[in-house]
């Protein structure tokens, strides 16, 4: 294809962000400015001009891909918006796309068999729809794929060792600590469930450039991520990932023991004793675990299975101290860290080899741990706790709205990511110091994304397309279901927008709840576990105010989709 000789240029942004839009509109304006004939179109009329004569089609994309016959790819971070009125620059720019060649082109398209593995912290949301995303992508490429899910329900699509032996490529997306034990040998690539989802073609041709033969438990394959500060929340969320359920099925079962009367656990004659029964299933076994298998998990993440028994005990002494949540992170990373040590300073004969993870790293880690436990870390951190507990039980109304309204911006910041999960693992927390307002302004906030941006695409209908207004219908079911996660299409496609939004009506409804000083006992569950919430009609009131002013706001703000 001769440049020199096309008569028309067509640019289109195949991504719909604010920054591909901004370039496909800078290098139009630049091509007429310098003698070109050239128009900007939507992407599907711009597919459908595609075999006009002497025209060039110029897509803008989030990544760089290979330019074809009459395509040419940009990737819009290549494009420098300030050296556009320089036509030298231009006519290199476009002659560099039109040679364009990606390296590991070839790499993938000899790939053909794809096993995948996913998981995130709640075994929710995440979880599946990265396995969604992976699945459709490696679909599209043509490759053979499956991708087995490790939710709550445990293992679901379970990968058989014969796709494992004939599979070219393990991908796996997980952000919490997963057995892969059975992909030993295999070469293997790790990421984020976030990334799976929102960068599934950039991290399938970082995993082909970067993928390393996985030699099982004990070491990592050296394409996993190397950066400490990842390895810390992958621990943390693989704790928090164990816990869960309990803290679902104890809060459920108090909240039901409470609807007998709120003392009515302490007569045990009352309906044949049921609300005692409740209250010591849910409160005397299920929440007396949870900080220890919280901490157990956190050490399983860090040692393997040697650290799983010292953690649980660690956890367990932080718990009887009253330590609270604090204490069992504290007990989780240094019994994992512990253990860890352990295993690699002692060295064993091949014939004692087997007593390390049986009877020494339990022993040593527990008698280190507990020690430390009981004597240096539990004094001060229950003090601690207990100062923190009875504030937030005696905190004035500006003070909890003041804080209803950071936890509830924090969890509408990267639905799903790292801060969220910060704000959730808190409120989460002080469910087992007793604390049960900080989980309910967070479940609250955490429903106004998915929510709003259905409500705007009711409000606004005009400016969202097709796919995006059906979208906007399963973004309202994940909402009500507490699913955070159903704002992400709307994220990818529009970030500072969606998330200003959110972070307005999430913080409101945060601070609302708060405010009121409304409390839950489940950390999960959204619209199925309002009954069970101390003022069920303004909770309701709270999520639809967050969610009506998300809505509205990006509803006004969000820009039209180009068209020609």
């Amino acid at each position: 294809m001769d440049l020199s000789c096309a008569e028309r240029f067509l640019v289109g942004s195949e991504s719909p962000s604010a920054q591909a839009l901004l370039v496909a509109k800078a290098l139009t304006a630049s091509l007429n400015r310098h003698g070109k004939s050239a128009q900007m179109l939507s992407i599907a009329k711009l597919d459908q001009a595609g075999s006009e004569p002497n025209t060039v089609r110029i897509v803008i994309g989030d990544t760089a891909k290979s330019s074809s016959a009459n395509t040419l790819y940009l990737q819009k971070d290549a494009v420098q918006l300030d050296e556009l009125a320089n036509a030298e620059y231009v006519s290199e720019l476009l002659n560099k796309a039109q040679t364009q060649t990606l390296p590991s082109q070839a790499a993938q398209s000899a790939v053909k068999n794809i096993v995948a593995v996913t998981a995130c912290p709640t075994g929710v949301a995440h979880t599946f729809m990265s396995a969604e995303a992976i699945e459709n992508y490696a679909k599209k490429q043509g490759w053979t794929v499956k991708v087995e899910t490790r939710g709550q329900v445990g293992a679901g699509n379970e990968i058989t060792p014969d796709e494992v032996a004939a599979a070219d490529l393990v991908f796996v997306a997980a952000d919490i600590d997963v057995d892969l034990s059975k992909f030993a040998g295999k070469k293997m690539y790790r990421t984020s469930t976030q990334l799976a989802l929102k960068k599934t073609e950039q991290e399938f041709t970082k995993a082909f450039a970067e993928a390393s033969v996985y030699q099982g438990a004990g070491t990592a394959a050296q394409s996993a991520p190397a950066d400490e500060k990842k390895g810390v929340y992958k621990h943390l969320m693989t704790g928090v990932s164990h816990m869960l359920p309990l803290v679902v099925a104890g809060g459920l079962l108090i909240a039901l023991s409470f609807m007998f009367g709120i003392e009515a656990f302490k007569d045990e004659n009352l309906a044949f004793g049921l609300p005692k029964a409740l209250m010591d299933i849910g409160g005397g076994a299920a929440f007396a675990l949870m900080i220890a298998v919280f901490s157990g998990y956190v050490a399983f993440s860090i040692a393997d299975r040697p650290g799983l028994a010292v953690g649980l005990i660690g956890g367990m002494l932080a718990n009887s101290a009253g330590a609270g949540i604090l204490g069992g992170i504290i007990a989780g990373f240094l019994a994992g860290y512990t253990v860890k040590w352990l295993n690699s300073a002692i060295k064993l004969p091949a014939s004692l080899t087997s007593l390390k993870p049986i009877l020494i790293l339990p022993l040593l880690g527990s008698l280190i741990v507990g020690l430390l436990m009981v004597y240096a870390i539990n004094p001060p951190v229950a003090a601690l706790m207990t100062a923190l507990t009875d504030w937030l039980k005696s905190m004035g109304e500006v003070n909890a709205i003041i804080l209803g309204l950071i936890l509830g911006a924090m969890m509408c910041t990267d639905m799903g990511g790292p801060v969220n999960k910060a704000a959730y693992t808190f409120s989460v927390g002080m469910i087992a110091s007793g604390v049960y307002t900080p989980i309910a302004a967070a479940m609250a906030a955490g429903m106004v994304p998915p929510i709003g941006m259905a409500i705007a695409t009711w409000l606004a209908r005009r400016k969202f397309n097709e796919n995006q207004r059906n979208a906007g219908k399963a973004s309202f079911a994940l909402g009500l279901c507490f699913i955070s996660e159903g704002a992400l299409p709307f994220v990818a496609a529009d970030p500072a927008r969606v998330i200003i939004a959110s972070l307005i009506g999430g913080g409101l409804a945060g601070a609302i709840s708060m405010g009121l000083s409304i409390e839950l006992q489940a950390p999960h569950g959204g619209l199925f576990v309002i009954p069970f919430v101390s003022q069920p009609l303004m909770y309701l009131a709270a999520i639809a105010i967050g969610s009506v002013v998300t809505g509205v706001i990006y509803a006004l703000i969000k820009k039209s989709e180009v068209q020609a």
